[in-house]
């Protein structure tokens, strides 16, 4: 459910069968009480997690190449000539390993279907660029247009389109691609036909090959592990900021960039939170949301857990919860129109009483995920960026399955977990939580 530009928004007691978590979950607590500070001593649980940083591996240029091959194959299908990706975009770096952060100048990565891609960018930063270039899969062989600060930057994108045989044809635009730079291409470029690019961006990063997976699979784990270890070392007293700082502090030891919103109490009925301070106190319901990165690509998963025994009413929304979100698994296979995906998970939780449509489960039931922690396609009915608005799941696609249901001024449930699309089926790529009370049990 995390919402964010890089990485940003988005325990337990028990008796019987949890009471073992229960006993340790209370020596940890009692062990960390007196570090909830940045300066103070590192809880026990923290100070235990692994390093993972070195089992990641880097993305190479040979497959940054194998990516343009597929982008321009898609091209020829899609009967789109071109695409242009401007100004730091993701694809850029999914294509070409480019962050072009060019701010209010046009840098633009030029990938043509029957030509080499070319850059362009300001005539100043020309030796930047080609630096920039020479570490990707273009090397030193990259064609670098440049334009001085008085002229058309949007006008030597169109000439080197012209020069590669483009004088006139189909370019797409990034979805992203700010607005002044796409009005300008097209005023500048009138015998060009503009659409959006997402049928060959979308394309390509919607099916995630086995080394996206190997990297978003650890990014899963890690994040499931700082939680874990985050809810071992929280007591009554804290504050949002203090768990704020345990998760930095637990993302250190894993060696990955990551964070996580928590909200406290009523606030858990707000889906995406609230900025208010909160404090934590004996049996308060707890909502962890985010996820970290790992070579690029991003994990997102939420856990709701209470800090000592839940009420009847919470285990019975968490229940629903959990069974919606089984729904939404049991569901998802490839050509499988992703609204019915929402609808399965939709019905059990409206069939609980807790409905009609979005009253209570006021969100889609997930989102793709990948080097964007929000990318096509969308678990809902009417998928969002309209360039395909009933897409059908396929093998390779990756989502969030994160149901919940949220009751105003009490409290709300959500369980998040990242579920990829396999040949016949789907699963998740970490355990559902048991319960509110022992909500990793199921971590091996």
């Amino acid at each position: 459910m995390a919402l964010r530009s890089s990485i940003s928004r988005r325990g337990f007691l028990g008796a019987s069968a949890a009471s073992a978590a229960a006993a340790a979950l209370s020596a940890t607590r009692t062990a960390s009480a007196q570090s909830i500070s940045t300066s103070g001593p590192t809880p026990a649980p923290i100070a235990a997690l692994p390093e993972l940083a070195a089992q990641a591996r880097p993305f190479t240029n040979a497959e940054r190449l194998a990516r343009i091959n597929r982008a321009q194959e898609l091209m020829a299908t899609s009967k789109i000539d071109a695409i242009v990706l401007a100004n730091s975009t993701t694809s850029s770096v999914y294509f070409a390993n480019l962050r072009l952060n060019g701010g209010e100048r046009l840098w633009a990565l030029v990938i043509p279907a029957k030509a080499k891609p070319f850059l362009v960018c300001p005539a100043f930063e020309e030796g930047r660029a080609r630096e920039l270039l020479e570490a990707g899969p273009f090397g030193k062989d990259a064609d670098v247009l440049t334009w001085q600060e008085d002229e058309s930057p949007f006008a030597a994108l169109g000439k080197g389109l012209a020069d590669r045989g483009l004088s006139a044809g189909t370019v797409g635009i990034d979805e992203n691609m700010a607005f002044v730079f796409s009005e300008g291409i097209r005023a500048a470029n009138p015998h060009l036909t503009l659409v959006s690019a997402s049928p060959i961006t979308a394309g390509c990063r919607m099916i995630k090959d086995a080394h996206e997976m190997e990297c978003l699979r650890l990014a899963c784990r890690a994040t499931l592990l700082v939680y874990r270890a985050v809810a071992q070392s929280l007591h009554p007293g804290m504050t949002t900021s203090d768990v704020h700082a345990l998760v930095g502090a637990a993302y250190k030891r894993v060696g990955f960039v990551g964070e996580a919103s928590l909200n406290i109490d009523e606030f858990t009925a707000l889906p995406h939170g609230s900025r208010q301070q909160q404090t934590l106190r004996e049996g308060s319901i707890l909502m962890l949301d985010d996820g970290c990165d790992v070579e690029g690509y991003t994990s997102d998963i939420t856990r709701t857990f209470v800090l000592g025994k839940a009420t009847d009413k919470m285990k019975h929304v968490f229940d629903l919860v959990h069974r919606a979100q089984s729904a939404a698994l049991a569901t998802a296979r490839p050509g499988v129109p992703t609204a019915d995906v929402d609808a399965a998970a939709r019905k059990v939780i409206v069939d609980g009483g807790y409905g009609p449509g979005f009253t209570y489960f006021s969100h889609r039931v997930g989102h793709g995920i990948g080097m964007d922690m929000h990318e096509w396609p969308y678990l809902v009915k009417n998928d969002m960026y309209g360039y395909d608005l009933t897409p059908r799941l396929k093998a390779g696609n990756l989502f969030s399955d994160e149901p919940g249901i949220y009751i105003k001024g009490e409290f709300g449930i959500r369980l998040e977990d990242d579920m990829f699309i396999t040949e016949s089926g789907a699963e998740l790529l970490t355990p559902q939580s048991p319960s509110l009370e022992d909500p990793f049990g199921n971590m091996a």
